[in-house]
Protein backbone atom coordinates (compact mmCIF):
# COMPACT_ATOMS: atom_id res chain seq x y z
CA UNK A 1 0.00 0.00 0.00
CA UNK A 2 1.46 3.18 -1.15
CA UNK A 3 0.72 6.54 1.57
CA UNK A 4 1.41 9.68 2.28
CA UNK A 5 3.39 9.25 5.13
CA UNK A 6 4.73 11.79 7.85
CA UNK A 7 7.23 9.97 9.25
CA UNK A 8 11.26 11.27 9.10
CA UNK A 9 14.38 8.98 9.92
CA UNK A 10 17.52 11.17 10.83
CA UNK A 11 20.56 9.61 11.32
CA UNK A 12 23.19 10.98 13.61
CA UNK A 13 20.56 13.26 15.52
CA UNK A 14 22.00 12.86 18.58
CA UNK A 15 23.63 16.81 18.21
CA UNK A 16 24.80 19.45 15.79
CA UNK A 17 22.90 20.20 12.87
CA UNK A 18 20.48 16.31 13.37
CA UNK A 19 19.84 17.01 16.82
CA UNK A 20 18.42 20.74 15.61
CA UNK A 21 16.72 19.60 12.56
CA UNK A 22 14.68 16.72 14.60
CA UNK A 23 13.83 19.04 17.21
CA UNK A 24 12.33 21.41 14.60
CA UNK A 25 10.29 18.52 12.37
CA UNK A 26 8.91 17.34 15.83
CA UNK A 27 8.04 21.15 16.56
CA UNK A 28 6.03 20.56 13.11
CA UNK A 29 4.08 17.82 14.10
CA UNK A 30 5.86 14.68 12.20
CA UNK A 31 6.87 11.68 13.87
CA UNK A 32 10.78 11.80 13.66
CA UNK A 33 13.16 8.52 14.02
CA UNK A 34 15.95 9.81 15.74
CA UNK A 35 18.96 7.52 15.03
CA UNK A 36 21.66 7.37 17.44
CA UNK A 37 24.51 5.64 18.92
CA UNK A 38 24.43 6.80 22.17
CA UNK A 39 21.41 7.30 24.59
CA UNK A 40 18.70 10.31 23.39
CA UNK A 41 19.75 13.58 24.58
CA UNK A 42 16.96 15.45 26.66
CA UNK A 43 16.46 17.79 23.63
CA UNK A 44 14.18 15.06 21.73
CA UNK A 45 11.66 15.08 23.60
CA UNK A 46 9.10 13.88 21.64
CA UNK A 47 11.29 12.21 18.71
CA UNK A 48 11.66 8.27 18.70
CA UNK A 49 14.90 6.78 19.52
CA UNK A 50 16.56 4.43 17.22
CA UNK A 51 19.95 2.74 17.85
CA UNK A 52 21.12 2.78 14.68
CA UNK A 53 25.06 2.92 14.08
CA UNK A 54 25.08 3.34 10.02
CA UNK A 55 29.06 1.87 10.15
CA UNK A 56 27.41 -1.76 11.64
CA UNK A 57 25.18 -3.83 9.18
CA UNK A 58 23.27 -5.63 11.73
CA UNK A 59 22.71 -1.89 13.52
CA UNK A 60 21.16 -0.46 10.77
CA UNK A 61 18.95 -3.64 9.69
CA UNK A 62 17.06 -3.60 13.27
CA UNK A 63 16.32 -0.14 12.55
CA UNK A 64 14.70 -0.47 9.92
CA UNK A 65 12.57 -3.45 10.84
CA UNK A 66 11.99 -1.30 14.34
CA UNK A 67 11.07 1.53 12.26
CA UNK A 68 8.58 -0.40 9.66
CA UNK A 69 6.82 -2.36 13.10
CA UNK A 70 6.16 0.84 14.25
CA UNK A 71 5.20 2.64 10.77
CA UNK A 72 2.77 -0.29 10.66
CA UNK A 73 2.89 -0.08 6.64
CA UNK A 74 2.35 3.80 6.13
CA UNK A 75 5.98 3.86 5.38
CA UNK A 76 8.22 7.07 5.20
CA UNK A 77 7.99 10.49 4.07
CA UNK A 78 11.81 10.74 3.94
CA UNK A 79 15.25 9.53 5.38
CA UNK A 80 17.91 11.78 6.32
CA UNK A 81 21.85 11.00 6.25
CA UNK A 82 22.99 13.40 8.42
CA UNK A 83 25.32 11.31 10.28
CA UNK A 84 29.22 12.10 9.14
CA UNK A 85 32.74 12.38 10.68
CA UNK A 86 35.61 14.43 9.56
CA UNK A 87 39.16 12.77 8.97
CA UNK A 88 41.80 15.59 8.04
CA UNK A 89 45.51 15.62 7.75
CA UNK A 90 48.18 15.84 5.44
CA UNK A 91 47.31 12.39 3.06
CA UNK A 92 50.49 10.60 3.34
CA UNK A 93 50.50 10.42 6.85
CA UNK A 94 46.80 9.69 7.94
CA UNK A 95 46.30 6.17 9.23
CA UNK A 96 44.79 4.03 6.74
CA UNK A 97 42.07 2.88 9.49
CA UNK A 98 41.15 6.35 9.66
CA UNK A 99 40.42 6.86 6.21
CA UNK A 100 38.62 3.49 6.26
CA UNK A 101 36.72 5.03 9.16
CA UNK A 102 35.65 8.45 6.99
CA UNK A 103 34.23 5.98 4.34
CA UNK A 104 32.71 3.90 6.50
CA UNK A 105 30.39 6.47 8.44
CA UNK A 106 30.29 9.06 5.33
CA UNK A 107 29.81 6.59 2.75
CA UNK A 108 28.73 2.85 3.16
CA UNK A 109 27.00 3.94 6.09
CA UNK A 110 24.24 6.60 3.45
CA UNK A 111 24.29 3.69 1.20
CA UNK A 112 23.33 1.01 3.94
CA UNK A 113 20.85 3.16 5.40
CA UNK A 114 19.00 3.90 1.97
CA UNK A 115 19.24 0.17 1.15
CA UNK A 116 17.37 -0.75 4.02
CA UNK A 117 14.56 2.13 4.33
CA UNK A 118 14.00 2.01 0.58
CA UNK A 119 11.02 -0.34 0.84
CA UNK A 120 9.30 2.15 3.56
CA UNK A 121 10.30 5.12 0.90
CA UNK A 122 8.06 3.86 -1.26
CA UNK A 123 5.24 2.82 0.85
CA UNK A 124 5.40 6.50 1.90
CA UNK A 125 5.98 8.13 -1.55
CA UNK A 126 9.23 9.63 0.25
CA UNK A 127 12.70 10.88 -0.36
CA UNK A 128 16.19 11.04 0.60
CA UNK A 129 17.60 13.84 1.52
CA UNK A 130 22.01 13.60 1.49
CA UNK A 131 23.63 16.24 3.77
CA UNK A 132 27.02 16.32 1.84
CA UNK A 133 29.87 19.42 2.25
CA UNK A 134 31.08 21.95 -0.10
CA UNK A 135 34.46 20.07 -0.01
CA UNK A 136 32.83 17.74 -2.14
CA UNK A 137 33.36 20.39 -5.01
CA UNK A 138 36.11 22.21 -4.08
CA UNK A 139 38.68 19.96 -2.03
CA UNK A 140 41.20 21.64 0.23
CA UNK A 141 44.56 20.65 1.52
CA UNK A 142 44.56 18.72 4.42
CA UNK A 143 41.01 17.88 4.29
CA UNK A 144 41.21 14.82 1.24
CA UNK A 145 39.62 12.47 3.37
CA UNK A 146 36.44 14.44 4.00
CA UNK A 147 36.62 15.80 0.56
CA UNK A 148 36.27 12.63 -0.78
CA UNK A 149 34.14 10.84 1.35
CA UNK A 150 31.21 13.77 0.57
CA UNK A 151 32.25 13.66 -3.18
CA UNK A 152 31.40 10.24 -2.80
CA UNK A 153 28.05 10.44 -1.68
CA UNK A 154 27.40 13.74 -3.76
CA UNK A 155 28.20 11.40 -7.06
CA UNK A 156 26.09 8.41 -5.45
CA UNK A 157 22.89 10.66 -4.98
CA UNK A 158 23.08 11.88 -8.77
CA UNK A 159 23.29 8.53 -9.48
CA UNK A 160 20.45 7.23 -7.26
CA UNK A 161 18.14 10.23 -8.00
CA UNK A 162 17.64 9.03 -11.54
CA UNK A 163 17.72 5.48 -10.84
CA UNK A 164 14.61 6.46 -8.27
CA UNK A 165 12.52 8.33 -10.71
CA UNK A 166 10.47 5.86 -12.04
CA UNK A 167 9.16 5.51 -8.42
CA UNK A 168 9.03 9.54 -8.13
CA UNK A 169 11.59 9.32 -5.37
CA UNK A 170 13.06 12.15 -4.89
CA UNK A 171 17.20 12.52 -3.84
CA UNK A 172 18.02 15.45 -2.29
CA UNK A 173 21.66 17.20 -1.43
CA UNK A 174 21.94 19.63 1.16
CA UNK A 175 25.38 21.41 1.09
CA UNK A 176 26.37 23.51 4.45
CA UNK A 177 28.71 25.41 4.83
CA UNK A 178 30.86 25.31 7.82
CA UNK A 179 28.57 25.24 10.75
CA UNK A 180 29.08 26.04 14.68
CA UNK A 181 29.31 22.09 16.11
CA UNK A 182 31.10 20.12 18.20
CA UNK A 183 32.35 18.22 14.74
CA UNK A 184 35.28 20.37 13.91
CA UNK A 185 36.45 20.19 17.89
CA UNK A 186 36.00 16.58 17.24
CA UNK A 187 37.89 16.52 13.75
CA UNK A 188 40.85 18.41 16.03
CA UNK A 189 41.22 16.31 18.62
CA UNK A 190 41.09 13.10 16.49
CA UNK A 191 43.89 14.31 13.88
CA UNK A 192 46.22 14.90 16.71
CA UNK A 193 45.68 11.86 18.47
CA UNK A 194 46.43 10.27 14.75
CA UNK A 195 49.46 12.49 14.21
CA UNK A 196 50.81 11.34 17.59
CA UNK A 197 51.06 7.96 16.07
CA UNK A 198 53.45 8.19 12.60
CA UNK A 199 56.99 9.40 12.12
CA UNK A 200 57.53 12.34 13.68
CA UNK A 201 59.65 13.60 10.85
CA UNK A 202 56.50 13.03 8.54
CA UNK A 203 54.85 15.68 10.64
CA UNK A 204 57.56 17.90 10.02
CA UNK A 205 57.78 18.37 7.16
CA UNK A 206 54.21 20.01 6.70
CA UNK A 207 54.67 21.76 10.59
CA UNK A 208 54.46 24.80 9.19
CA UNK A 209 51.36 24.48 6.28
CA UNK A 210 49.50 23.26 9.32
CA UNK A 211 50.01 25.81 11.29
CA UNK A 212 48.93 27.99 8.52
CA UNK A 213 45.73 26.46 7.79
CA UNK A 214 45.41 26.02 11.17
CA UNK A 215 45.45 29.39 12.06
CA UNK A 216 43.32 30.46 9.24
CA UNK A 217 40.56 28.27 10.13
CA UNK A 218 40.52 29.88 13.43
CA UNK A 219 39.48 32.53 11.77
CA UNK A 220 36.75 31.54 9.65
CA UNK A 221 33.24 32.90 10.42
CA UNK A 222 30.87 29.51 10.75
CA UNK A 223 27.15 29.17 10.65
CA UNK A 224 24.87 29.13 13.09
CA UNK A 225 23.36 25.90 13.18
CA UNK A 226 20.29 27.28 11.98
CA UNK A 227 20.98 28.09 8.98
CA UNK A 228 21.91 24.55 7.95
CA UNK A 229 18.56 23.34 9.62
CA UNK A 230 16.63 25.59 7.32
CA UNK A 231 18.50 24.03 4.54
CA UNK A 232 17.51 20.33 5.98
CA UNK A 233 14.04 21.51 6.30
CA UNK A 234 13.20 22.71 2.85
CA UNK A 235 14.87 19.80 1.40
CA UNK A 236 12.77 17.63 3.41
CA UNK A 237 9.49 19.44 3.42
CA UNK A 238 9.02 21.23 -0.19
CA UNK A 239 6.69 19.89 -2.41
CA UNK A 240 9.07 20.19 -5.34
CA UNK A 241 12.24 19.99 -3.92
CA UNK A 242 15.09 20.78 -5.95
CA UNK A 243 18.41 18.72 -5.77
CA UNK A 244 20.73 21.22 -4.31
CA UNK A 245 20.04 23.15 -1.11
CA UNK A 246 23.41 25.08 -0.94
CA UNK A 247 23.19 27.11 2.48
CA UNK A 248 25.74 29.94 4.39
CA UNK A 249 29.45 29.92 3.56
CA UNK A 250 28.91 26.77 1.17
CA UNK A 251 28.07 29.43 -1.37
CA UNK A 252 31.57 30.38 -1.31
CA UNK A 253 32.70 27.34 -2.54
CA UNK A 254 29.78 27.02 -5.57
CA UNK A 255 31.19 30.12 -6.53
CA UNK A 256 35.03 28.96 -6.59
CA UNK A 257 33.64 25.76 -8.24
CA UNK A 258 33.23 27.77 -11.68
CA UNK A 259 36.81 29.23 -11.60
CA UNK A 260 39.59 27.71 -13.82
CA UNK A 261 41.57 25.26 -11.76
CA UNK A 262 44.67 27.61 -11.51
CA UNK A 263 42.86 30.50 -10.53
CA UNK A 264 41.40 28.04 -8.32
CA UNK A 265 44.01 26.70 -6.56
CA UNK A 266 45.52 30.23 -5.59
CA UNK A 267 42.58 31.65 -4.25
CA UNK A 268 42.34 28.40 -2.01
CA UNK A 269 45.95 28.67 -1.01
CA UNK A 270 46.08 32.16 -0.12
CA UNK A 271 42.79 31.69 2.10
CA UNK A 272 44.62 29.34 4.23
CA UNK A 273 47.72 31.30 4.01
CA UNK A 274 49.52 28.71 2.20
CA UNK A 275 50.74 30.88 -0.71
CA UNK A 276 52.96 32.92 1.72
CA UNK A 277 54.77 29.99 2.99
CA UNK A 278 58.43 29.55 1.61
CA UNK A 279 58.71 26.35 -0.91
CA UNK A 280 59.65 23.42 0.26
CA UNK A 281 63.15 22.42 0.53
Amino acid sequence: MVTDSRAILITGAGAGIGLAAARALVERGFTVYAGLRGPAPAELAGAVPVTLDVTDPDSVARAAEQVADRQRGQGLHAIVNNAGVIVQGPLELVPEAELRRQFEVNVYGPVRVMRSFLPQLRQGRGRIVNVTAPTARVAVPFAAPISASKAALAALSDAVRLELAPWGLPVVQVVPGGTATEIFAKADRASVEALATVDPDGVGLYRSALDAVAAATARQRLDPVATAVRAVLSATLDARPKTHYVAGNARVFAMLARLPMGLRDRMVARALGLSALPAAS
